[in-house]
């Protein structure tokens, strides 16, 4: 709990410092990811390291990734997550939850204009 508050933290404080402050009105206008362009995120199976404990997170969910996962890669910042989970995320706001990289293939362009 406390690195995913860490992460998160440290994630805003640097968007204020590089003059990229998220606010909530970007949210609302920005187009939410549809189904179809959620099933064009890579998908694949984790798969534990040789040392058979996960210590890497959903920071979605907060669990352990587990052996047998299916979980998803945004290409745009090659953050990693539960697929459920970061479909769920994605479904309400086209953003990464860690690095608030826009995760939608079709905005990635965009994404300076939105916030200016």
């Amino acid at each position: 709990m406390v690195i995913h508050i860490y992460l998160v933290v440290s994630a805003f404080r640097r968007a204020y410092e590089d003059g990229w402050v998220v606010r909530r009105s970007i949210h609302t206008r920005t187009k939410r990811m549809s189904i179809e362009e959620l099933k064009k995120l890579p998908c694949f199976e984790y798969k534990e390291a040789e040392t058979g404990s996960s210590a890497v997170d959903c920071v979605v969910c907060l669990e352990n990734f587990r052996s047998g996962d299916m979980c998803k890669l945004l290409p745009s910042c090659n953050h990693s997550f539960h697929a459920e989970c970061i479909d769920s995320w994605l479904s309400q706001t086209p953003f990464c939850p860690i690095c608030r990289t826009c995760a939608d293939p079709s905005k990635l362009g965009n994404v300076g204009d939105e916030l200016a």
